[in-house]
């Protein structure tokens, strides 16, 4: 068998490869996608598309508050992470069912402008074909500046269609009347920036706001479920069809949660009670084998549950070509 030797693969010729994929860009991608930024699957018959919005880097003392630093610097080694800065994925999920498009939250936006790395949703979304007067409905897991924040982006209010509908659970459109901060751990001038964002969007799309209690479809096979706890309206939206099903958990699940489930995030307003959620969604998740996407799993998150004596394990799905 005769070797080949990768010096023997020019530039030149991956572009040339490139271009024939997709002649509109230069290697394949819009000039400032870097990476990928959209991964398109389905569920049964429902079109599933997860978007990146980019990337925050947060603190590293924000995760796991309340343990000793020591254990969790020790996780953050075993999983060559470094030791200061967490770099947070950002992902969102449009979907199609039943003749309705469905942006689940809607990114950064321009809430945070310390963010520099965060807030491409529009752009995103533009990228992969989606126009923003073709969503007909967008579902909230909850009100963080990360997950409505694309919706105050200058330029995209005036874009949305007149019906549009922004479903989120009543218990959390009241808490952002009078956002409750006194249990977490978020470094300075999030929350702030989270209150003043949450009360923004509340009164400007007050007038397209379905508000639900516990439950509600939003289309067929796509179901809104309030888990409270990160949040006190925070919401997992469920995917099924056929024999196929999705969970997008928001900001329920973080990477370290699967193996430490019960460590608490800085952003979490009740942590005992959002641990208490994880724990019950992670357990179903690992019975039914049904898959999980997450705002801040590695882009494109999609992956699976395994319980692992007394902890969870976190199981990348393979990639769908």
């Amino acid at each position: 068998m005769r070797n080949m030797s990768l010096g023997n693969i020019s530039h030149p010729s991956v572009k040339h490869c490139a271009d024939k994929i997709d002649a509109r860009y230069p290697h394949g991608r819009p000039h400032h996608e870097l990476v990928p930024s959209r991964y398109a699957l389905k569920v049964g018959e429902i079109d599933v598309m997860v978007v990146s919005d980019g990337v925050l880097s947060l603190p590293g003392e924000m995760l796991g508050h309340n343990v000793d630093p020591a254990l969790r610097a020790a996780w953050l080694e075993d999983m060559f992470l470094p030791p200061d800065v967490l770099e947070w994925a950002l992902n969102a999920v449009v979907v199609r069912s039943g003749g309705r498009t469905i942006l689940i939250d809607a990114g950064m936006g321009e809430e945070y402008p310390d963010a520099r790395r965060a807030g491409l949703l529009a752009q995103r979304l533009e990228d992969a074909g989606i126009d923003p007067t073709s969503v007909t409905d967008v579902v909230l897991t909850h009100m963080h500046m990360d997950h409505c924040g694309g919706l105050l982006a200058d330029g995209v209010k005036e874009r949305l269609r007149p019906d549009l509908r922004v479903h989120v659970a009543a218990a959390e459109a009241e808490f952002w009347e009078a956002p409750d901060f006194s249990h977490v751990a978020m470094p300075p001038g999030y929350p702030d920036a989270l209150r003043r964002t949450g009360k923004r969007f509340l009164k400007e799309f007050h007038g397209k706001l379905r508000t639900f209690e516990n439950e509600y479809e939003v289309a067929p096979g796509v179901v809104v479920q309030r888990t409270g706890g990160h949040t006190p309206g925070h919401s997992v939206v469920r995917l099924a069809s056929g024999g196929d099903r999705l969970t997008f958990a928001g900001d329920l699940v973080f990477q370290v949660g699967f193996e430490h489930p019960d460590w608490y995030n800085g952003f979490e307003h009740f942590p005992e009670e959002a641990a208490r959620a994880r724990i019950r969604l992670l357990r179903e998740l690992a019975a039914n084998r049904e898959s999980l996407v997450a705002t801040h799993l590695s882009f494109p998150s999609v992956c699976h549950v395994a319980i692992d004596g007394d902890v969870f394990r976190w199981v990348p799905g393979p990639w769908e070509y």
